[in-house]
């Protein structure tokens, strides 16, 4: 049975990746990096599966693959 993607918040996504906070926001608004998505009424997270797949090729990362 495959495990559940997890939703990780952005302390760990900076982490994972290495960038900055307004680098990933870019990048999402460019499509060259996994969009946040919404956990509550004002909390986002990003789904670990979306930002392993964008640190293992981040160069052919596009939405919607």
């Amino acid at each position: 049975m495959q495990e559940p993607d997890r939703i990780i918040r952005l302390k760990t996504v900076l982490a994972r990746t290495g960038l900055s906070r307004s680098t990933i926001y870019r990048k999402i608004a460019e499509g060259t990096f996994p969009a946040q998505i919404k956990i509550s009424v004002s909390g986002a997270g990003w789904r670990e599966s979306d930002v392993n797949r964008w640190v293992n090729d981040p160069v052919s990362w596009r939405a919607g693959r």
